[in-house]
């Protein structure tokens, strides 16, 4: 079965379970009709007002591109609850999954338990998927660090593989395919002329397909996306998939997210924050916070729907990169 999750969930499950992972996000995202999948939500009555992500998470479920959803219903977008009951209502099984707020353990533990419960295999069979998907994490690390150490690869194609290691495109193999490519590209490149301003991205990926692209052409260089890298799970002291989805930051507070921030800012020599809050989103609030606790410049920027970065935001950048050089 094809087994789509609303954001970030032991993958290692799925595929120990035999199915093929989908993140919706992803699916939603990369699609070439965004405006009708969103068009299509807000005709069946979602409003206008709620986040983009769920309203094209929802009709790309209903475009039936999945055969099951795990919704992550605490430890993220607080409308997943109510999406996951209207999926329901729409005749789509949905398997509820929670990261316990207080990052408890042994509930954390018992979470992945009962999923693995749900689709048919153990947490000890997890394990060892975990293990298997290790040497493909690894060598997704060593990219990132070449992106930013060395500048022997641009960022932003190892951010897309980032983004896509939440569900391996579905296919380990067909991953580690794509790494390939990538791997051996860098070996033939020189080093890559950058700008000096080095710039972090936080928050929710960024609804903006060209946000990298325009930092750039206002003389910056972003040298890590928060989320992105996240999501590949480069927590490789980790001793079990528990431990590793307890160093996960995303579904946490913010002061564990924030700790992994300035532990990579500081790593990266960054100058300057962006913060992306998407629009109708609790997190919203969380940028008070951050930017208190960061210590660095911080922009903060605010988009809905997919699409180019907008002028009033791309003036904001501009202006905010020019400050910094």
């Amino acid at each position: 079965m094809r087994i789509g999750f609303t954001t970030t969930i032991p993958v290692e499950v799925i595929l120990a379970a035999g199915h093929v992972p989908v993140d919706l996000n992803n699916l939603f995202i990369s699609a070439a009709d965004r405006n009708a999948l969103l068009a299509r939500a807000e005709k069946r009555g979602i409003p206008v007002s709620t986040c983009s992500w769920i309203k094209g998470i929802y009709a790309s479920v209903m475009a039936g591109e999945v055969d099951s959803v795990i919704a992550v219903v605490e430890g993220d977008c607080s409308n997943t609850s109510s999406l996951a009951e209207l999926l329901e209502h729409e005749g789509v099984r949905t398997i509820p999954f929670r990261y316990p707020r207080n990052r408890d353990r042994a509930a954390l533990r018992e979470q992945i338990e009962s999923l693995c419960q749900v689709l048919g295999t153990t947490i000890e069979q997890a394990e060892a998927r975990r293990n298997e998907l290790m040497p493909i994490r690894k060598r997704l690390d060593e990219l990132d660090r070449l992106s930013w150490s060395t500048h022997v690869i641009p960022y932003s194609k190892v951010r897309n593989l980032q983004l896509a290691s939440s569900d391996f495109l579905g296919s380990p193999m067909k991953f580690e395919a794509r790494l390939d490519t990538l791997e051996q590209a860098t070996g033939n490149a020189g080093r890559l002329k950058m700008h000096a301003a080095r710039i972090a991205i936080a928050g929710v990926p960024t609804s903006f397909d060209d946000l990298l692209e325009r930092v750039r052409d206002f003389g910056g260089e972003v040298m890590l996306d928060e989320m992105p890298r996240q999501f590949s799970m480069p927590f490789f002291d980790a001793e079990s998939i528990v431990d590793q989805y307890l160093a996960y930051t995303y579904p946490y507070d913010i002061f564990h997210r924030a700790r992994d921030l300035k532990e990579q800012i500081q790593r990266r020599r960054i100058h300057g924050l962006v913060h992306y809050i998407q629009a109708f989103c609790h997190r919203q609030i969380e940028d008070i916070v951050l930017r208190d606790l960061v210590e660095i410049p911080t922009l903060t920027i605010e988009g809905d729907r997919p699409g180019p970065l907008d002028q009033r935001s791309g003036v904001r950048l501009q202006a905010f990169l020019e400050m910094l050089t």
